[in-house]
C-alpha cells in the first residue's frame, strides 16, 4: 500500500473538511494551524489535486475535495471503529447499515430482541440513503430500499410488502372517503423515494391520473408517515413500515389492504466472504425469522 498518503495528512484534511477551518480543526488535533495547513498542503502536493478553495472567509471543499471526503471519511470512521473494538475487546462486533425509514420503524423497535438473544455480539446500526461502502470496510451488512442492482453481492429479500393508501381515522371521516376517485378532491403526500408512486397505484386500481403537484413531498417514508397521522393527507406507503400506526389507530388503510401494490423493496446485501463471520450469521438467521413472522395477514 505504497501509495496510500500518510494518515496525519488525511486526518488533517478531514478535519478541515469537517470543521470548515484550519484553526477549529488544530485546536480539535491539538495541533497548530501553521502545523496542520502543511499537513494539507502535502496532501495537496501528493495528489495532485487542489482540495480546498480559500478565502478571506475560510476555506471550503473544491469539487475534487468533496469527491475524495465522501470515500475517505468513511474509511477513517471504519479504522477508529475497528481501533475502538479492539481496544474495549469487543472482539464479536456487527455493523449493520440500513435505509433510514426501516431503521426506525421496523428494525429498531426489534432489536432488543436480537440484543437479549446475542449478548455476545456488539451491534452497531447506522442508517443514510446512501449505501455502504463495502470496499472500505464501512458495513458487515446493508440493508437496501430499491430495485435490487447489485449484481457483485449477495442480496437477499427481505419481507414482501403492500403499498397502499393511509390516512388518520379523522381525515378518512371528515372526508368522507370511500371512492378511488375521491383522492384527486384531497391532499396527497408524495414520497419521492419510493419504488411505487401515486400514478402507479391509481393505474392499478382505476382510470384516473396522478395530480402534477402534491400537497406535500418527503423523502422519507417516516416523515410522510407522520404528515398523514397529522391529517395533512393520504400517504402512498408500506402497511409493513405502518404496522405499529396501523395497530394502534393512528393510520388506516382508505379503502383496505387488499387494494395494494405487492412490491419485494427491502433487501439484505453483502459480500458473499461476509457470510463466514458468525456475527453475520446469527443477524441473518435473526432477521429473517423477525421478517417471516411480521408479514401482514392475507
Amino acid at each position: 500500500m505504497a501509495s496510500l498518503p500518510p494518515v496525519s495528512n488525511l486526518l488533517a484534511f478531514e478535519a478541515v473538511a469537517r470543521r470548515r477551518s484550519f484553526a477549529v480543526a488544530a485546536a480539535e488535533l491539538h495541533l497548530t494551524a501553521s502545523a496542520i495547513s502543511h499537513q494539507v498542503a502535502r496532501l495537496e502536493s501528493d495528489l495532485g489535486v487542489k482540495l480546498f478553495d480559500r478565502n478571506a472567509h475560510g476555506v471550503r471543499l473544491s469539487m475534487a475535495g468533496e469527491r475524495y471526503l465522501e470515500r475517505v471519511a468513511g474509511a477513517l470512521k471504519a479504522i477508529s471503529a475497528a481501533t475502538d473494538d479492539l481496544r474495549q475487546g469487543l472482539g464479536n462486533s456487527l455493523y449493520v447499515h440500513a435505509a433510514p425509514s426501516l431503521a426506525s420503524l421496523w428494525l429498531m423497535p426489534r432489536l432488543r430482541g436480537f440484543a437479549e438473544a446475542h449478548p455476545e455480539i456488539a451491534l452497531n446500526l447506522s442508517a443514510a440513503h446512501t449505501h455502504s461502502d463495502f470496499a472500505l470496510g464501512q458495513a458487515d451488512l446493508d440493508i437496501r430500499y430499491g430495485v435490487p442492482r447489485w449484481g457483485d453481492l449477495v442480496v437477499e429479500p427481505l419481507f414482501e410488502e403492500r403499498i397502499v393508501p393511509l390516512a388518520s381515522p379523522a381525515f378518512v371521516r371528515e372526508r368522507r372517503l370511500k371512492r378511488i376517485e375521491q383522492l384527486l378532491e384531497v391532499p396527497l403526500i408524495q414520497s419521492n423515494v419510493s419504488v411505487v408512486q401515486w400514478s402507479d397505484w391509481l393505474k392499478r386500481f382505476s382510470d384516473r391520473r396522478a395530480p402534477e403537484r402534491f400537497a406535500l413531498r418527503f423523502d422519507r417514508a417516516q416523515m410522510s408517515l407522520d404528515a398523514a397521522t397529522q391529517g395533512l393527507g393520504v400517504a402512498l406507503e408500506s402497511a409493513t413500515n405502518a404496522q405499529r400506526h396501523l395497530a394502534d389507530g393512528r393510520l388506516k388503510a382508505v379503502f383496505g389492504l387488499d387494494k395494494a401494490v405487492v412490491v419485494k423493496a427491502h433487501f439484505v446485501v453483502y459480500p458473499a466472504r461476509h457470510a463466514r463471520r458468525p456475527a453475520v450469521e446469527a443477524f441473518l438467521a435473526w432477521i429473517h425469522g423477525e421478517a417471516a413472522r411480521s408479514a401482514l395477514p392475507g
